[in-house]
């Protein structure tokens, strides 16, 4: 079988690697690819938006399985194009990419279908906005309707704050369109928690759950980013939580949207936060997370390509997967100015010393290779550059494996938190 795996990051690379080890496949191809898909995979240079040229590479080539990474292209349909000739991609269709596209459509989703969420009031009008939050007070979110590269979310702990807020997303459109519309909503405290889940439509597949860690600094300090590291599993989803979660959450919506003539078949990504013992939806992705399915893959010992085409097909009842049941830690490495304009084109350092560590790995992300006066090398480029995983009996034994070998690796700038998977110890089992 020949996979095509559609993004550049190292949620792709781990994607890459995990269906490389199904017996079914024979070739993979990563389109754009970076340093690391290159070592497994044939990188081939389209960009993840030009969906007519992938959707013409895929059919020249024959793919008999296209998996999407990021967001945008499954926002902007390209499930529907490559369904209509006749290609299975995995992911859901244009319409059903809204429940991350479009912060409206998801909260309305949610209250359709009396899904446990934040209280929220959605806006086309600045002025009518500011008399909303002028009325219920602080703290509160806004969110920008679209997608905003993971920055379209803003809490604030003043009503100057809030009402500052709407006028840059709304009036000086800091999001572009993204911000034609906006959420305002309660501010939830609690852990947040991620729990990813396969779905055909009616079957749903749960994932272990995981945690990610946004701020960039250690002690959830700092400026919000793409993620930091993730552990897997959150100790604090026990086996009540996560039915719990399945029944007021992942149930509903997968019900819902079956009876509305509209399945759902894919990856979803349902972020939690947890309440006073209670789930509440922060947000629905369409995808997998990214750094949270480096955590995950590595403990899944299931054929990751069987799954996904039992998901198109609809043959997921019945399906249960199995687990290595260690913990698992990831950690980022970031390049200097990262989650601002970051500092491209360093050396890395060190990527030879783990081809011998034992449970561990290393997924490449903002990476690319290099060439200069014959001699080849993989050099930064972008924010978050590398993934380091580790396993282990316990969380610290996956923190003693991930930390010791961040120390094989060097390149200028590299930036990461020190506390990954500090969460799970503190909190409640």
């Amino acid at each position: 079988m020949k996979v095509l795996v559609i993004g550049s990051g190292g949620r792709e690379h781990c994607l890459v690697w995990k269906l490389a080890q199904s017996a079914s496949v024979d070739k993979i191809y990563c389109a754009p690819g970076n340093g690391g898909t290159d070592l497994i995979a044939e990188n081939v240079d389209i960009s993840v938006m030009a969906i007519d040229k992938l959707l013409e590479f895929a059919l020249e080539n024959k793919i008999d399985l296209t998996v999407v990474g990021p967001e945008l292209p499954l926002v902007n349909g390209i499930v529907d194009r490559f369904q209509e000739k006749g290609l299975k991609v995995f992911g859901p269709t244009k319409d059903l990419a809204l429940l991350e596209g479009s912060k409206v459509f998801a909260k309305e989703a949610m209250q359709r279908f009396k899904i446990p969420t934040a209280d929220f009031a959605v806006f086309d009008d600045s002025v009518k906005a500011k008399e909303y939050i002028a009325q219920k007070g602080i703290p509160i979110v806004i969110k920008a309707d679209g997608l905003a590269a993971g920055k379209g979310v803003i809490v604030c702990n003043t009503v100057n704050e809030a009402l500052g807020a709407v006028d840059l997303i709304m009036e000086e459109k800091i999001f572009g369109r993204a911000g034609n519309k906006i959420v305002v909503e309660e501010c939830l405290e609690g852990e947040e928690v991620s729990l990813l889940l396969f779905t055909d439509g009616e079957s749903i597949v749960p994932l272990v759950s995981s945690q990610d860690h946004k701020r960039a600094l250690d002690g959830d300090q700092g400026p919000n980013t793409g993620g930091m590291g993730a552990y897997a599993p959150a100790p604090m989803l026990n086996d009540g939580f996560l039915k719990r979660i399945n029944d007021q959450v992942c149930r509903p919506l997968v019900d819902g949207l079956n009876k509305e003539g509209t399945p759902y078949k894919g990856l979803l990504y349902v972020g939690l936060m947890m309440q006073d013992g209670q789930p509440k939806v922060l947000e629905f992705n369409v995808r997998f997370g990214d750094p949270e399915t480096q955590a995950i893959l590595p403990k899944l010992k299931s054929d990751l390509a069987d799954l996904m085409l039992k998901t198109i097909d609809g043959k997921l009842t019945n399906v249960h997967l199995e687990w290595d049941d260690r913990y698992c830690v990831c950690v980022v490495l970031a390049c200097a100015g990262y989650p601002g304009n970051s500092q491209k084109g360093g050396v890395i350092e060190g990527l030879d010393e783990f081809k011998d560590l034992e449970d561990v790995y290393l997924f490449h992300a903002a990476t690319k290779k290099q060439i200069e006066d014959g001699t080849e090398s993989i050099v930064s480029n972008g924010g978050r550059v590398l993934n380091l995983v580790g396993l282990g009996q316990t969380v610290h034994g996956a923190q003693n494996k991930v930390y010791s070998a961040v120390k094989n690796v060097k390149f200028e700038g590299m930036q990461y938190r020190h506390d990954i998977g500090n969460k799970a110890l503190q909190l409640p089992k």
